[in-house]
């Protein structure tokens, strides 16, 4: 039985700590796990502890591909990057724990956390 850190973002912060002073190199740790999704079947990986870099990423006002400037988007970049290790690392008995993702342009962010993906609850949809 695999059981869940108590605080993933602490862990996170403290992995990344850990392997920046040890390998010398810029980087960013996700803690992820397998997550249901509401009016949605199957699983998908989400971030659960965040270190590095932005769990939610704003742009607004960063011009689409028209040159329109965006009004209202946040990026759930660490649930995407999740998502995508998940397809590596597998969902089951692969036994594949870590996920190295190369050459990704981002923001380093020092004070990042996967609570920030939590909705505020006055603008939650599903009380």
């Amino acid at each position: 039985r695999l059981l869940l850190p108590e605080n993933p973002d602490h862990d996170a912060h403290t992995l990344r700590s850990q392997l920046m002073q040890r390998f010398g190199l810029r980087t960013a740790v996700i803690v992820s796990d397998s997550h249901g999704r509401p009016f949605r079947m199957g699983t998908v990986g989400v971030a659960i502890g965040v270190a590095g870099l932005p769990a939610l990423w704003d742009l607004r006002g960063t011009p689409d591909l028209f040159g329109t400037a965006l009004q209202v988007t946040d990026v759930g970049f660490a649930d995407e990057l999740a998502a995508a290790a998940g397809l590596v690392s597998g969902q089951a008995g692969e036994g594949l724990p870590v996920v190295i993702i190369r050459g990704l342009s981002y923001p380093s962010l020092e004070d990042s956390a996967a609570r920030d993906l939590i909705r505020n609850p006055e603008f939650n949809l599903y009380r």
